[in-house]
């Protein structure tokens, strides 16, 4: 049997944040096991781009609420967009309500 790698185990993870939720990088590396790769979960969330599927990595954010990756999508305002088509406000690139938007795999996913 093959092994999943953790890039495709990040992007599991990601397919499952809801519609006009956001989670951060460390709270999937947490989920997985990894709680100090959030920055690996980052560079997943760069290559998601060039995923055979749809991955929804402008739903991954910063552990502030902060549009961190934006430069990584087709133009910089893209991440913005696509999360305000969500429902999600801004205010520069700060979530607002970022604590409410939250969405927790270790509370939400049962391991």
């Amino acid at each position: 049997m093959e092994e999943i790698s953790f890039f495709e185990r990040v992007y599991e993870v990601v397919k499952l944040i809801p519609y006009g939720r956001v989670t951060s990088y460390g709270a999937i590396a947490r989920y997985l096991g990894t709680g100090g790769s959030a920055r690996m979960v980052g560079w997943a969330m760069n290559a998601s781009h060039s995923h055979l599927q749809s991955i929804p990595a402008h739903r991954v954010v910063n552990r502030n609420g902060l549009l961190t990756g934006k430069q990584h999508f087709d133009g910089p305002d893209v991440m913005r967009q696509l999360l305000e088509s969500e429902g999600v406000l801004f205010e520069d690139d700060q979530l607002l309500n970022f604590d409410i938007l939250f969405w927790d795999p270790m509370k939400e996913l049962a391991l």
